[in-house]
């Protein structure tokens, strides 16, 4: 069979490998758009830098790129002493990072079948990147380090389209010697993760080894090594994975978007078997599956990636796995991003159904968890149990009234917080939450190991304010009633039996009345042993001694009255532990000074 029977898109050729799916992961500038861009300066039609067009040079949104198997063989012919590549291609998913990474499942694993983690040679290791190992480990996905920047290596001369090995000839030794030492330690931070890393054209067993390839994606040396590498892993280990086009269609979400003229659409990875216009999928929401029919199918030209395909779009009757596909549709606007479409049928609509059920192990007492896909809510949880974080709810979604209530209710102030990733608060809670006065804390972001950092920052101060405010004389919420006929004295302090009926109350604080009339303040507490007491708690009975007022003219039997708090305190009581009573006694006390002032309490937190 020759080359252009393994890429005409025919039925007869479906059994043959599948191209395999690259995903190309590393930390902010070390050139991982680099390492993608010079991959599809190799078409023939090269499309103008996707860097130069970003912000920053960072990737922004998630795309693909196919690479025919022609382009491979031709570019990687001298390291394969002219045999092809058994691969029809190779297609590139393009993340913005760790977090599409994790969120893009194919049946409970990566969507990747292999994925490259492009490192500078001369910085080495940054979190971003442990990160993304930890994940690559996690889906047990195999991958190859591109150590990039090999040019930046004083002495160093590149020359485009050369290979690795023939550039490491032509350098001096001196250079070669300032190589070794950023190749040593590399290894040397790799290893502390796990890993043993060797440099590709040392490797004597794949399987104990992760191969390094050393390379310039800025000069466009060692791309051929790259991609040898890449391709000749995934010919080697994942025969099973790319021989598994047959069945009934499936496919992963990349993300859903606006197309003007089309509505809402989504782009695919289609990784298994065939998909046609006029074909029922069913599809992932929050509420469960449901199916749509397709209107549309578009597919990117050539050596285009689909996020940037522009007027390149062509419409296609039919599209094989695997591919990255655009799909238009009615009904798209509730589709889950990085969950799997599937041809519709009763089985399908069966995996869809466990597809909504998060695999998160939830606790009784713990935080809320949000995410804006399944696979990112199981990547945030994952990292929490490494660090033994309970969580009691988890759900896909804005941030919503429930998830503020569930961590409102939380008895442990160290549980009244949610962490949400690549999510926000919608309208109704948003205000409240960003204005930092409210029991519930609100971390967000769109790297995980940035809101665990946030995270055990709060912890940290959130205890350190618990601890301290423990240690002060913090006036805490009570109730009281006046005992009916237990007036002892009139006024000069007026001392009359009182009964907690909730919280507590201690020497030295003040009285209100219900409506917020000022009493006085406690100058003395005697149990019904003539005990001095400097504390009496919820259910006790006592005497009690208040300066101010008189009985009959200010306070009368069977009066009730709070312990008046004192506005500074109201920031500290949210850190401490309550009982359900003294929170609601407390939220009473609020109400009541905020019909005079509406910022009352708020204007201390911080």
């Amino acid at each position: 069979m020759d080359e252009t029977d393994v890429n005409e898109e025919e039925p007869v050729v479906r059994g043959e490998n599948r191209q395999p799916i690259v995903s190309v992961l590393g930390h902010v500038d070390h050139g991982k758009t680099s390492v993608l861009d010079l991959v599809r300066s190799l078409g023939s039609d090269r499309q103008a830098s996707v860097m130069d067009r970003e912000a920053g040079g960072i990737t922004q949104h998630i795309g693909a790129t196919e690479v025919p198997a022609q382009v491979l063989n031709e570019t990687c012919a001298k390291l394969m002493g002219g045999r092809p590549f058994k691969s029809p291609g190779l297609l590139f998913i393009d993340t913005p990072g760790h977090h599409s990474f994790a969120s893009l499942r194919n049946r409970g694993g990566a969507l990747a079948d292999i994925a490259i983690l492009v490192v500078d040679i001369m910085e080495g290791l940054q979190p971003q990147t442990i990160e993304s190992i930890n994940i690559l480990k996690q889906t047990k996905t195999p991958f190859v380090i591109a150590g990039n920047k090999i040019d930046r290596i004083h002495g160093w001369r590149c020359e485009r389209d050369r290979s690795f090995i023939e550039s490491l000839q032509e350098q001096r030794k001196d250079v070669i010697d300032l190589f070794q030492d950023r190749y040593w330690k590399l290894l040397g931070q790799v290893s502390e993760h796990g890993i043993n890393l060797e440099r590709y054209d040392q490797i004597k067993d794949f399987r104990k080894s992760f191969p390094l390839v050393p390379m310039s994606a800025k000069e466009g040396e060692g791309l051929q090594d790259l991609l040898t590498v890449t391709v000749g892993l995934a010919e080697r280990f994942l025969e099973d994975r790319l021989t598994d086009t047959l069945g009934p269609a499936e496919g992963t979400i990349l993300e859903m978007k606006d197309e003007i003229g089309m509505g809402k659409t989504i782009d695919v990875i289609l990784h298994r078997g065939t998909l046609n216009t006029g074909d029922h999928i069913t599809v992932v929401s929050a509420d469960g599956p449901f199916d749509v029919r397709i209107k549309g199918l578009k597919k990117a030209r050539g050596m285009s990636e689909m996020r940037d395909a522009g007027d390149r779009w062509e419409s296609v009757d039919t599209i094989h796995a695997a591919a990255g596909v655009k799909i238009i549709a009615q009904g798209l606007e509730k589709a889950l991003a990085g969950s799997t479409i599937r041809l519709a049928s009763d089985e399908a609509r069966d995996e869809a159904k466990k597809e909504t059920q998060v695999s998160v192990e939830l606790d009784e007492e713990g935080v809320v968890i949000k995410a804006d896909t399944i696979g990112g809510l199981e990547a945030l949880a994952f990292e929490l149990k490494k660090i033994d974080v309970p969580i009691r709810r988890a759900t896909v979604g804005p941030v919503n009234k429930r998830d503020v209530m569930t961590a409102e209710s939380a008895n442990s102030r160290l549980n009244q917080i949610i962490l949400g990733f690549s999510v926000e608060p919608n309208n109704e809670v948003k205000d409240s939450l960003n204005q930092g006065d409210e029991t519930v804390t609100w971390i967000g972001g769109d790297i995980i190991y940035h809101i665990i950092d946030k995270f055990e920052e709060w912890k940290e101060k959130t205890k350190e304010d618990m601890d301290a405010a423990a240690r002060e004389n913090l006036v805490y919420p009570g109730k009281l009633l006046y005992l009916e006929n237990h007036t002892f004295r009139n006024k000069g302090p007026a001392i009359v039996g009182m009964r907690v009926l909730g919280g507590r109350v201690h020497l030295g604080q003040r009285l209100m009345k219900l409506d917020g009339t000022p009493v006085g303040q406690v100058k003395s507490l005697r149990s019904r042993a003539s005990e001095d007491l400097k504390e009496a708690k919820q259910g006790e009975e006592i005497a009690v001694a208040v300066m101010g007022p008189t009985v009959g003219r200010h306070i009368e039997e069977l009066d009730e009255f709070y312990v008046d708090i004192p506005e500074s305190h109201i920031p500290r009581l949210t850190k401490v532990e309550l009982t359900e009573l003294e929170k609601e006694i407390l939220e009473d006390i609020v109400r009541l000074h905020r019909k005079d002032d509406h910022f009352w309490g708020r204007r201390h937190v911080g």
